[in-house]
């Protein structure tokens, strides 16, 4: 499956997609933000920056800083796919980022989603 397309996405474009699904459902922006960070390694700083900047969605994740090691734990379903079960390493680090906020928005406990 070619994936350049989403690879090429802009980040800030996508971040506003995924804090949109968070606060409709009653979620804060410093939630996203705190999910976004802990799946990464980024500091609230190089958050905002990659925001403002033309970042592809692909370099995001590539340049990501520290990728936390209980990134691993997170299993499940998003878009019918198994995120354990996505080959391509780039795309897995998305879906992760995707089921987060997939679980953010179902209202769960952020203990629970940052794998405490």
């Amino acid at each position: 499956m070619n994936n350049d397309k989403v690879f090429q996405m802009d980040f800030g474009k996508i971040y506003g997609l995924l804090l949109d699904k968070a606060t409709r459902k009653g979620r804060t922006k410093a939630e996203v933000d705190e999910v976004i960070c802990w799946l990464t390694g980024y500091s609230l700083e190089q958050l905002e920056a990659s925001r403002s900047a033309a970042v592809c969605y692909g370099d995001f994740f590539r340049n990501a800083p520290q990728p936390n090691p209980n990134r691993t734990l997170i299993k499940g379903v998003v878009c019918g796919v198994r995120v354990e079960e996505v080959e391509d390493p780039l795309m897995r680090e998305i879906r992760y980022l995707d089921k987060l906020i997939d679980e953010l928005a179902k209202r769960k406990p952020m203990e629970k989603i940052l794998r405490k």
